[in-house]
């Protein structure tokens, strides 16, 4: 093999090499943004007026659930995962609560903003 030809060769493998890291990188920006549009969503859709009327407010936490759950099985990150899937048993909590005791509303409340902590943690 002349020296022309060992030169184009090396060429074609650097450029090959430089194809895959580019690769790589491009998939971790993809990964990073569908993280990040995963965490917008489910911080949009975290809010629930417990003063409507309860046959609405169940079926409000129902679509969130179900949306909730959608959003973790389409994100890789694990922590994030988790938390998605914890703030959408949340809101099955409500679907069986009698949210109309204000007790019940309160400790909603406070395990639900235990659980938008953890996302908003994990989502950073």
């Amino acid at each position: 093999m002349g020296i022309g030809r060992v030169c184009v060769v090396l060429a074609s493998v650097l450029v090959l090499a430089g194809c895959q890291e580019v690769s790589e990188a491009a998939d971790n920006v993809g990964a990073a943004t569908d993280k990040a549009s995963v965490c917008a969503e489910a911080l949009g859709l975290a809010d629930l007026n417990p003063l409507v009327d309860s046959d609405k407010l169940k079926a409000r936490a129902e679509d969130k659930e179900r949306r909730l759950r959608e959003l973790a099985d389409n994100v890789a990150d694990e922590d994030v995962k988790a938390s998605l899937l914890g703030l959408a048993d949340s809101y099955v909590q409500v679907q069986k609560e009698h949210i109309e005791d204000a007790g019940v509303v309160a400790r909603w409340v406070r395990h639900n903003t235990e659980r938008l902590d953890a996302l908003r943690k994990a989502c950073t």
